[in-house]
């Protein structure tokens, strides 16, 4: 028996083997790194690193006007992300959900945009937002609403919230298909029981759909902010940062800062604090996920 449970766990070892190497080599090893990078000035080119210590942290907080812009536009991009693809994507599963005529048409039809490339979804909603020839401003000028017609991607006041829209259109439909799994765990029985005890359609809604459906949302919640924290090929594509950085995002300005001005040191910097970012999302809810595993 105990030689069994031995061949067992090398078994175990040589199957994960293959996988846990290609993750240290493509995911641990690369993080290590950028942690590294974030103390030393490093061009890209140059052999040598020079280690600074803290010097990339303090110049990004201190003397680097863009990282908080690209700060603010990223709580903002991540605040709008927690409301709107989740709150859409809901309302589409609840509907989707239900026997209707061309139900799976229809939801093929809002998650094809999921599977179109980013820098196409960009290239798109770009000509689209054309403020002489995009479709936009053509249909507002035809319904004759002309006083709603903007440079959408000029105007540094409305232009990360027309790239934002474009983000939502993207990734709705990643929520719907969450929230339609979820929403196959909701026990039929307990909604017939619900309305044969006078429940109306908002009670049943409010005390077991929803309740039902409370760790999908959670997982929807963490997932939507990560993808948020970073959106990088959507912007790029569509403004790239914009003329005066009024759409810089913390993922793009950590590409800019690495590959554009090549100074990988900081762009690392900004790549760990986008980490840290993160980590405040993730780890709490692997707690709270871990809590509510032990209760069941």
């Amino acid at each position: 028996m105990r030689r069994r449970l031995i061949d067992a766990k090398w078994l175990a070892v040589y199957m994960l083997g293959p996988a846990l190497l290609i993750y240290l080599v493509f995911a641990v090893y690369p993080s290590v790194n950028v942690l590294y990078l974030s103390f030393v000035k490093w061009n890209g080119l140059d052999p040598e690193k020079v280690f600074v210590g803290l010097e990339n942290y303090r110049y990004i907080f201190q003397n680097d006007p863009v990282f908080w812009k690209a700060f603010n536009n990223t709580m903002i991009w991540t605040f709008l992300s927690l409301v709107f693809p989740p709150l859409i994507g809901f309302v589409l599963a609840l509907a989707l959900n239900q026997r209707i005529w061309g139900r799976s048409a229809l939801r093929a039809i809002f998650y094809m945009p999921v599977i179109i490339a980013s820098i196409a979804v960009a290239t798109m909603w770009r000509w689209m937002y054309d403020p002489f020839y995009g479709v936009i401003n053509w249909t507002l000028s035809h319904l004759g609403l002309d006083f709603l017609i903007q440079d959408w991607l000029g105007d540094g006041d409305i232009a990360i919230y027309s790239i934002f829209v474009a983000f939502v259109w993207q990734s709705v439909g990643t929520c719907m298909v969450l929230f339609l799994a979820g929403l196959q765990n909701v026990s039929l029985t307990l909604i017939e029981a619900a309305r044969i005890d006078g429940a109306s359609r908002w009670n049943v809604f409010r005390h077991v759909t929803l309740p039902a459906v409370s760790s999908t949302i959670a997982i929807v919640l963490v997932l939507t902010v990560i993808n948020s924290l970073k959106a990088f090929d959507i912007v790029y594509g569509m403004s790239g940062g914009g003329i005066f950085e009024d759409t810089q995002i913390l993922a793009l300005w950590t590409f800019v800062q690495s590959m554009n001005i090549f100074d990988f040191g900081r762009g690392s910097a900004i790549a760990v604090i986008l980490i840290l970012l993160s980590m405040v999302v993730v780890v709490p809810y692997m707690f709270w996920l871990d809590t509510r595993r032990n209760k069941a």
